[in-house]
């Protein structure tokens, strides 16, 4: 009889790359905020025959929710350097035509413009020094949760 062996579950992706387009900002029926953009990964390595340096481009589809997605609608644009933290999630659908389609993207719990933002004009006496935003917590269902090895 085998041992049973029980296999915990990670889903997490971090991502650092640059929006290949202007986001989108829409709201569910409910009026939750949802933000959708792609963006574009580089590797870059040096090819072993050659010995010149290539690059191979990823690109993904990323969806933010809540607060976050509309703070980053207002800074993010085509061009924009981003860091994504979320988990990947896999869907199908079938197009007008017929045709099953299947893709996997991210849901991002953490985005982040990477650009830096101009800044106003400071009156005398001003440091220009700006808080950083507050965190935004995360709601994760208890039946979600896993040991997590961070």
């Amino acid at each position: 009889m085998a041992a049973e062996i029980r296999l915990g579950m990670l889903n997490y992706v971090a991502l650092m790359g640059r929006a290949v387009a202007d986001p989108d900002l829409k709201y569910t029926p409910k009026g939750t905020p949802v933000l959708n953009f792609r963006m574009a990964v580089d590797r870059r390595y040096k090819d072993p025959t050659s010995g010149e340096w290539k690059s191979d481009p990823s690109f993904f589809n990323v969806n933010v929710w809540g607060q976050t997605a509309e703070r980053l609608g207002e800074v993010l644009k085509k061009g924009s350097a981003v860091l994504v933290e979320g988990r990947l999630r896999s869907r199908s659908y079938e197009t007008q035509s017929g045709e099953k389609r299947f893709v996997v993207e991210v849901v991002a719990f953490r985005a982040q413009c990477l650009d830096k933002l101009p800044t106003a004009p400071r009156a005398e006496g001003e440091t220009g020094a700006v808080p950083p935003p507050e965190a935004e917590e995360v709601d994760i269902p208890p039946s979600q949760v896993d040991d997590v090895p961070f």
